[in-house]
């Protein structure tokens, strides 16, 4: 379509200039030369181009900002479960998008190290009785100067060395997922259960049945969606728009259709290198497949303001620069202009010359655009 719009402009361009050549050689030889920035035209030129024109117009715009960034996580919301004692992955049934509930088991474990833990914390409990009473013991005979000070004070460091080990004990139970008042002769098992320590969604499952786990590998990440958020990228000169409270409008380059809403809550006062700073949005809705990392795009909509403003088809574009055109006395100049945002079929104009009270070519910019570049002496 724009192809053929630019042949048709072209078109009319060749024959303004073959009727402008032929107008030229019928007015009188002392007509000032054209200059190459200017566009004179006959009125029949001007008829027959559909050229309007009108004074711009003073409007409230409000210009969108487009940023870039990535969905985050704060660190006390993305938990990585793993077995601190380790063990062989007996089974687990997550897969990644799962929610999960706070005390879910996650998955079991088993490895004969838990068995030989609970045999430990059996037999050095059984221990401590003893020297609990042997201290007793001890400890009353000193006190009659039966036994000497040696002996009793054998008796008593032996059973606080117990005491420790049990405690020791008993915390590694706890670690490994044990709870050490449930643990007797007859209930020692070699699982061990993993829990969720939150409510959320499984981001990635890292094992599978059968596995040997290391204390040091992650079996699972966990997410609470209550606090995730976007990190947006705002280059410095842009950080003045923003405020706190502000709507913003994400997307994924995949699915660009759908606009995810979100508001600013923090904007960072730390420059990086690159001289941008990262700005914190929340989504009011969190969606399962915003997985953190996923790079996301943003339109965040800057306040209004009064702006000076032209119709989209007053603005013409030639080598990578815009223009729109004057009337003059002895034609039509083309003047370069420095635009802003564009919205409802109006642009901002940004020049620094006041345009308020100056006519523009409002229709048919085009049409003279063609006419100039098209002309014999081009």
């Amino acid at each position: 379509m724009m192809n053929i719009k630019f042949l048709l402009y072209t078109a009319l361009g060749i024959i303004l200039g073959s009727c402008a050549g032929k107008t030229a050689d019928q007015e009188s030889a002392g007509q000032m030369p054209t200059q190459e920035n200017v566009a004179k035209l006959t009125p029949r030129q001007i008829r027959n181009a559909g050229i309007a024109l009108d004074f711009p117009k003073v409007r409230q715009v409000s210009s969108v900002l487009r940023l870039n960034g990535r969905i985050d996580v704060p660190p006390q919301n993305m938990v990585s479960i793993s077995a601190p004692l380790g063990g062989y992955l007996k089974s687990t049934n997550l897969l990644p998008g799962m929610h999960v509930q706070k005390g879910q088991v996650l998955a079991v474990l088993e490895d004969q190290q838990y068995i030989q833990l609970q045999q430990d914390y059996l037999a050095g409990s059984a221990r401590i009785k003893y020297l609990r009473t042997e201290y007793e013991r001890q400890k009353s005979l000193n006190s009659s100067k039966s036994v000497s000070d040696k002996t009793y004070q054998q008796a008593e460091a032996d059973f606080l060395a117990q005491q420790v080990a049990v405690g020791a004990l008993a915390e590694k139970l706890l670690l490994a997922g044990i709870n050490p008042n449930h643990v007797s002769a007859d209930r020692i098992s070699r699982s061990v259960n993993i829990y969720s320590p939150i409510s959320g969604y499984v981001s990635r499952v890292n094992v599978n049945i059968g596995k040997y786990l290391a204390p040091t590998e992650v079996l699972f990440d966990l997410i609470n969606p209550s606090d995730i958020h976007l990190a947006l990228k705002v280059f410095e000169k842009d950080l003045d728009n923003i405020r706190k409270g502000q709507q913003v409008l994400a997307f994924t380059n995949s699915r660009p259709e759908r606009k995810l809403a979100c508001e600013v809550i923090l904007v960072s006062k730390d420059l990086s290198p690159e001289r941008t700073a990262e700005v914190h949005c929340h989504f009011q809705k969190y969606e399962h497949d915003l997985l953190p990392g996923t790079f996301m795009n943003a339109e965040l909509a800057l306040e209004s303001r009064n702006a000076t403003v032209l119709p989209d088809d007053a603005i013409v574009s030639f080598d990578g620069k815009e223009y729109i055109f004057i009337p003059e006395k002895d034609g039509f100049t083309l003047t370069a202009v420095q635009t802003g945002h564009s919205e409802n079929g109006v642009t901002e104009i940004l020049s620094p010359v006041n345009l308020r009270d100056t006519r523009c070519v409002t229709k048919g910019a085009y049409s003279l655009l063609m006419f100039l570049k098209n002309r014999p002496d081009q």
